[in-house]
């Protein structure tokens, strides 16, 4: 066994590797006076879907007057979470909503932490397969953090100024914690942000609370068109809770009891080309995807090549499944593994349906090598035995031939993964489909068969290893090797239940740091990744400190160039540390 020392070299690497599994001048304008401030008459159509269908506006009072306590104080509020991104409920594990602090937001403050004393959270129940629903009962003094806004050049007490967040609670208790969120939301929010502009806050709603009727709150963006500046216009607000509509010029400010608000999905929603043609589709994925595809130099990818090539198949397409053929091999065409279209299996089966219950395996001297056969296939009923030499595919050297397959699993990052793939679609084809091989069986001379494809997907399972996982089996499982004194951890997934996930891994990692065990083995070798946040708190535990890891980019189609987005993404140290030696499988 190769061990390596715990090192600044070795845990960074590790670090990429376990989340990879798994991106102003102010100038200052008078106050408006408060009939310079508009509202919406009370029947009046919201233009955002954040806004409750009506709303009866306030007044906003002057400091001299007093407020009494109305029945239309926001006390309690409801709405849906509607949802596009294919992906989204693969992570509803303790699914929650939260009144979400915003000091984050108006100190621009990317590292913000909600303070565990002003956290207010409520449930969510599901309503459809595209929606979600929640309630939040509002408390009659928050706990949050205090921000003065009112641009008055004085040091005021202030407002507390809140979202309502959608956020799923990964690490430690009910509540959230840095390893699970900070800063401020910029999906599935009751505001919207620009992600052009480093994730302003550019409209829907907000709700304030303010202890007295002697503060002020912004009535608009400025003439830099930013929230929370010094060039914001602001005006009294009333004491207690207020919700700001920020879609109105200037803000619309009302109370309601019960105020019925949508969250907004923002920048995950789905880019829906269904009502377009298969050719206006596909031009217009094209045009997205080629202009903001990242990694166009490191891939070398010749966009008006792949055009020149794939616009014909899709044009000349005439059903769905004809269609998909054609995304599917552009889709493939592109060397890279975070690409992909969803799984069709009536295109599948007619394709790769049949197989000859082979399952193959390459040498590192280039041999091809049969390492299963499957009774009563007609691989078996050929001759063909386990450890048999397969030399020839169709006439053709069996190593020619793996050169020129495109696996249906692709596209891919990695030659090596892909040379695995073309091994298994190297024996699948159509149902009835008949071909020719030399092969030579352990001792004997070679031969040459016919053989016919028959439906057959045992060897298609086998050569997948995810999906020889019992689906009673747990995403962590470990285990102490006591011949040894290590430890074992095997890892599956990053997709699974993330709380389980995590309480899980946390337990493990309890007893090797309780017990002082000296060495762990930690195998991902079968994981199909998933999230990063919650892999970033795996790797925590070999942490003391934060380690900063990497930052995201983005195309900005302001400017027209990729650009960084402010905050870099680190790892924070967990609970414990785990000082013993590390090896990772892969």
């Amino acid at each position: 066994m190769i061990r390596y020392r715990r090192s600044r070299i070795l845990l960074p690497l590790l670090a990429v590797l376990l989340t990879s599994l798994a991106c102003g001048v102010f100038s200052t304008t008078p106050t408006p006076t408060l009939e310079a401030v508009e509202v919406l008459p009370a029947t009046a159509t919201p233009t955002r879907t954040a806004a409750p269908p009506t709303r009866t506006p306030t007044a906003l009072p002057s400091p001299t007057e007093t407020v009494q306590p109305a029945s239309d104080e926001p006390v309690f509020i409801t709405g849906d979470i509607p949802y596009t991104w294919p992906f989204f409920t693969i992570f509803l594990t303790e699914p929650i909503v939260l009144l979400e602090d915003q000091a984050g937001f108006v100190n621009r403050d990317r590292e913000f932490i909600f303070p565990l004393s002003g956290q207010v959270i409520g449930p969510i129940e599901v309503l459809e397969e595209d929606a979600l629903r929640y309630s939040l009962a509002l408390p009659s003094i928050p706990q949050a953090t205090f921000v003065d806004v009112d641009n008055n050049g004085q040091e005021d007490t202030g407002v507390q100024v809140f979202a309502i967040t959608f956020q799923s609670n990964t690490w430690g208790d009910t509540f959230l914690e840095e390893r699970d969120a900070g800063g401020w939301s910029g999906t599935y929010a009751s505001t919207s942000v620009d992600a052009e502009r480093h994730g302003e806050v550019d409209g829907g709603i907000l709700l304030v609370w303010s202890p007295d009727e002697q503060q002020g709150f912004p009535t608009g963006f400025g003439p830099d068109n930013m929230l929370f500046t010094e060039d914001d216009p602001t005006a009294p607000i009333p004491a207690g809770y207020t919700l700001v509509d920020l879609d109105s010029e200037p803000f619309t400010f009302w109370k309601e009891a019960q105020p019925e608000i949508t969250l907004l999905e923002g920048e995950l929603a789905v880019n829906d080309y269904t009502e377009m043609s298969y050719t206006d589709a596909f031009d217009a994925l094209f045009e997205k995807v080629s202009r903001e595809y990242p990694f166009t130099e490191d891939k070398q990818v010749d966009w008006q090549l792949l055009y020149d090539v794939f616009q014909p198949e899709v044009a000349s397409a005439g059903n769905d499944n004809e269609f998909y053929i054609a995304m599917k091999s552009f889709s493939l065409a592109i060397p890279d593994r975070h690409i992909g279209i969803s799984f069709n299996p009536d295109v599948f089966v007619a394709l790769y349906g049949g197989s000859f219950g082979l399952r193959l395996a390459e040498l590192t001297d280039g041999r091809v090598i049969v390492v299963d056969v499957i009774p009563d296939t007609a691989g078996e009923q050929a001759g063909i035995e386990v450890g048999a030499e397969i030399i020839e595919w169709e006439n053709i050297p069996v190593r020619d031939v793996l050169e020129v397959i495109v696996p249906d699993f692709g596209p891919y990052s990695t030659p090596s993964h892909e040379r695995l793939d073309k091994l298994l679609f190297l024996t699948r084809y159509p149902v009835g489909t008949e071909i020719v091989v030399t092969f030579q069986n352990p001792g004997a001379a070679a031969r040459t068969v016919q053989m016919r494809a028959d439906f057959e997907v045992e060897t298609l399972f086998d050569s997948i290893p995810s999906l020889s996982i019992d689906e009673m089996d747990l995403p962590v499982e470990g285990d102490l090797l006591e011949e040894f004194g290590i430890g074992y951890i095997s890892i599956t997934s990053f997709s699974d239940d993330a709380r389980l996930t995590a309480h899980v891994w946390e337990r493990f990692m309890d007893i090797l740091i309780d017990q002082e065990i000296p060495g762990l083995i930690i195998d991902v070798r079968i994981n199909g990744g998933g999230l990063s946040s919650l892999s970033q708190g795996f790797v925590g535990y070999f942490f003391d400190e934060e380690i900063e890891i990497f930052r995201r980019s983005y195309f900005n189609d302001i400017s027209g160039e990729f650009e960084y987005s402010p905050g870099i993404t680190k790892i924070y140290p967990g609970p414990k540390l785990y000082e013993g030696q590390v090896i990772v499988l892969v």
